[in-house]
């Protein structure tokens, strides 16, 4: 009789999550985990007291480049950037535009918003002012931003290096 060839096999098995350790490990990575922490503390800073009026954008830009810089994070440390339609092919670009553009640029803008409501309100910071006072509250963002937008701008550059020396990879 002739050959039949066997039946199909079950459908190959995606591969299983995993953590991209390398990445965790790597300069961006690091830098990642920085600014997701210094990001979390300027916004939950902000969130925490009463605030008004150009706050709320600092507050919207914190957490808006806080969020994205977790997608960025989580996609990198399990290795699956490749899912993203049109970005993940340009990874690196991709994260160079978004520490550059996004993650200095909004972080600058809310830590100079965040800095002018703190001297604003420097007039409380005087002893036996019985008042609530946010001044520490601002400060505290302010400084918080002000790092942040530092590590921004290093994992930029960090990013543009590895840009200019032909490497297509975050690592």
């Amino acid at each position: 009789p002739p050959a039949v060839p066997p039946p199909p096999g079950p459908p190959p098995a995606r591969d299983s999550l995993s953590l991209h350790r390398a990445y965790l490990r790597s300069p961006l990575g690091l830098l990642r985990l920085g600014q997701l922490a210094l990001g979390a503390a300027f916004w939950v800073t902000v969130a925490a007291h009463k605030y008004e009026g150009a706050a709320h954008f600092a507050l919207f830009a914190a957490v808006l480049v806080w969020l994205l810089t977790l997608a960025l994070f989580g996609l990198s440390l399990l290795g699956r950037w490749a899912l993203v339609p049109w970005l993940g092919s340009r990874w690196l670009l991709t994260n160079l535009v978004h520490d550059l553009a996004l993650g200095v640029g909004l972080y600058a803008a809310a830590t100079g918003i965040m800095g002018y409501k703190a001297r604003q309100k420097s007039y409380c910071n005087l002893p036996g002012y019985s008042q609530h006072c946010l001044y520490g509250a601002y400060l505290s963002a302010s400084v918080c931003g002000g790092i942040a937008a530092c590590l921004y701008l290093f994992s930029g550059l960090y990013c543009l290096s590895r840009r200019c020396r032909d490497q297509r990879d975050i690592i």
